[in-house]
């Protein structure tokens, strides 16, 4: 009756029975869900259950779905609910007997009564307007200024799109996808295209007067891409030459989504944007902003503001997007400031994913992009997405953490759902918990499927409660608290002062180990530092959230790349976190050529790495290869194909395709962790003693860092000390 750690993570598995116990600990309660989750090929998806006219079996009172712990009483007439306790009838069609035991008979012929995941279909009550959605739509809007046109990125978006609509998301054995399609491209202008499947070439409408967006067509502007083929390829040849002489540098940002968001209104549907943008929007338009970068703001009170948007124009177009289930992925090209914090609100709060390629070159970046572009076009995606957290009675869902929109306290709403992006709910006492009878929490997903299928996703799990908090730490789990606290301190910064925000993460971990020290480990001297057994890597993996760019920028961070990683970060599952603060550093000399793991993962530090080897260093947005001084010719040769350290080209984004057992197994190494991550990471390839080296020792975390961050050593006596101020 559990749901897949896949589905739920939470920071402990037996949960203090009273909120004074709670607060004596500090380890906060929290679960990280991701709700879409991609199983691995051996796992059995959720099924779909379907109870025809009348919908699925819920509480009378709480509303909650039918799940494994529902109590059936009075020969299983009546069912008692495991949340509020309130008894319901079962409804004629759906009764069924009892066995000796209390259990139904069908209890294994029905998922919802025996598994922790399970989906329902929806019935027509659970639809917007009292009526079945319509299938979804992608439009894709392409900024063709200047620099969007000179970088090459404008031909190579089109190149793609050809191919790329073959793999829209579809439905289990569906023929093809039932999501239609729309071209939109832009400068100071709006360019629609009309590529109805009767025209022999596509029509373009220009709208100028971007101050009161509308669409100049319906008909023709959405379609079915097996239908419309050949005016699709036609547009997609014609949009680069077009535009190939174009002078315009100036881009506007807001009409284009409010364009998208019109189009999906008119066609009653929901949909994404595809959005491809170079600039910060200066021309003169709705949400046009001011380049307010301002360095000299770091460290002080202020610095919050950078992290925020520059107009709340932004919020209220959200709020629109959201109503109508327009969600808006954002691909960036950026040369200078464009003000991530601004332009991505809208993604952020529609669920949508933010990608960004700073001095975006053809020849080092278009493996990335297209992978990215690729992976996001084809993945599984959820639209008008709305999230509930029920919890049995003593404990509540108190704070969300995540990519969405809430309009009142308890519902998650979302415009797109898709399987990378995570929710993290924070839990609170509001009764006590027993120990028999442990607590349960039921998370429930109301969503339209990518062929326009309107369905629920449940997911149950149950834990145990405590009255000793030996029993708590005994249960914690490290990676999920670490994701969790980096959640909350990254909102934070939204409204305190940096520094702020991490002496209440460093006073916060203390008081977590201090409540261990005082009342559970055995007698020992004070000069001793005692932690938990699974939360040794606490005060390690602390001190990376606290050196993070978010929290402690060194000199060549941007305003731009921290708004990026704080929005980012928040979204992110357990693995990810666990990555993106402790990369993964892999001694490549050690792997084993003949045998398909992975050599043993060392520590990040400097004084680990040897000269004469190669290192490969991940953390799920960038793979380094370091290459020592005194790495042997022959492996040098072996790998990049060159026969001394000076030849190798460190501006190369790629290892050469070479015909030996090395060059074969670092390459399938690459790929087993690209296969891994969410985004396609930039392969970087660094020698030692190089200028690219001080980027590289950036992630080695376990020492000093230049922007003043403790080494993990320093960092761990810093701790003890807090401690033992608490202590006495």
């Amino acid at each position: 009756g559990n749901a897949s750690p896949r589905y739920i993570r939470c920071t402990s598995y037996n949960i203090p029975c009273t909120s004074d116990m709670a607060k004596q600990s500090q380890v906060p309660l929290a679960a990280v869900i991701k709700p879409l989750a991609t199983l691995p090929p051996e796992e059995t998806l959720p099924y779909l259950v379907d109870h025809g006219e009348s919908g699925p079996v819920r509480c009378n009172r709480c509303k909650a779905y039918m799940c494994p712990f529902m109590q059936f009483i009075e020969g299983g007439r009546r069912f008692q609910c495991c949340f509020c306790s309130c008894v319901t009838e079962v409804p004629p069609h759906y009764f069924q007997h009892l066995d000796h035991t209390g259990k139904r008979v069908d209890f294994y012929d029905r998922p919802e009564l025996s598994l922790g995941s399970y989906e329902f279909l929806a019935t027509v009550d659970y639809c917007k307007n009292n009526k079945f959605p319509s299938p979804p739509a992608f439009i894709f809007m392409i900024d063709v200024s200047y620099n969007a046109v000179k970088s090459g990125l404008v031909r190579l978006i089109c190149e793609e799109l050809k191919s790329l609509l073959d793999y829209l998301p579809r439905e289990g054995n569906m023929e093809e996808s039932a999501i239609r399609v729309g071209f939109v491209t832009y400068n100071k202008v709006l360019h629609f295209y009309n590529v109805k499947s009767s025209l022999a070439q596509p029509q373009m409408m220009v709208v100028s007067d971007v101050a009161d967006m509308f669409v100049p067509l319906l008909d023709g502007f959405l379609v079915n891409v097996n239908e419309s083929r050949t005016v699709i390829a036609s547009l997609l040849d014609q949009i680069p030459e077009m535009f190939a002489d174009t002078r315009e540098t100036e881009t506007v940002f807001a009409p284009v989504i409010q364009a998208g968001l019109e189009a999906l209104k008119a066609a009653e549907c929901a949909g994404k944007l595809f959005i491809f943008h170079t600039s910060l929007p200066i021309a003169e338009a709705p949400g046009k902003l001011k380049n307010r970068d301002d360095r000299k703001l770091i460290n002080t009170d202020k610095e919050k503001t950078l992290f925020q948007p520059q107009t709340s124009f932004y919020n209220n177009l959200a709020k629109d997007c959201v109503a109508q289930g327009c969600c808006v992925d954002l691909f960036l090209f950026p040369n200078q400031y464009l003000d991530v914090a601004t332009l991505g609100v809208v993604t952020y709060q529609t669920g949508g994913s933010i990608y960004k390629y700073a001095y975006f070159q053809l020849e080092t970046d278009q493996d990335r992009f297209l992978n990215d572009l690729r992976r996001d076009v084809q993945k599984e995606v959820g639209f008008d997405a709305v999230m509930r957290v029920r919890t049995s009675t003593g404990i509540r869902a108190t704070d969300f953490f995540g990519a969405f929109y809430m309009s009142n306290t308890t519902d998650v709403e979302m415009a797109g759902l898709d399987c990378d992006k995570t929710i993290t709910v924070e839990f609170k006492h509001d009764d006590k918990l027993s120990e028999d009878s442990g607590a349960l929490l039921q998370c429930a997903l109301l969503y339209t499927s990518c062929a326009g299928q309107r369905r629920l996703r449940i997911h149950n799990l149950s834990l145990n409660c405590c009255t000793q908090l030996a029993d708590l730490y005994r249960n914690c789990e490290t990676d999920t608290l670490i994701n969790y606290l980096a959640k909350y301190a990254y909102r934070g910064v939204l409204s305190s002062p940096v520094k702020t925000v991490r002496d209440a993460l460093i006073n916060q971990c203390a008081q977590i180990l201090a409540c261990y020290r005082k009342n559970c480990a055995s007698p020992s001297s004070a000069g001793q530092l005692i932690l938990p057994e699974c939360m040794k890597l606490l005060p390690v993996y602390l001190n990376c959230v606290l050196k993070s760019d978010v929290l402690q920028p060194g000199p060549e961070v941007t305003t731009d790349d921290r708004a990026y990683i704080r929005q980012l970060v928040t979204s992110m599952d357990v693995a990810e976190t666990n990555v993106f603060f402790y990369p993964r550093l892999l001694p490549l000399t050690k792997a084993d050529v003949d045998s398909d793991s992975l050599p043993a993962a060392i520590r990040n530090s400097e004084e680990r790495l040897s000269k004469g080897d190669i290192y490969l260093l991940e953390n799920g947005l960038n793979i380094f290869v370091w290459v020592g001084v005194n790495v042997q010719q022959g492996l040098i040769q072996n790998l990049f194909g060159v026969s001394s350290f000076s030849q190798i080209s460190n501006t190369s984004s790629t290892l050469p395709v070479l015909e030996n057992p090395f060059s074969k197994k670092v390459r399938s190494i690459v790929g087993m962790l690209q296969v891994q991550r969410s985004r396609y990471m930039k392969l970087i390839i660094v020698k030692q003693e190089d200028k690219l080296e001080m980027l590289f020792k950036h992630f080695l975390v376990e020492d000093k860092s230049l922007s003043g961050g403790a080494s993990y050593v320093d960092f761990l006596c810093h701790m003890h000390k807090e401690i033992r101020q608490l202590l006495s």
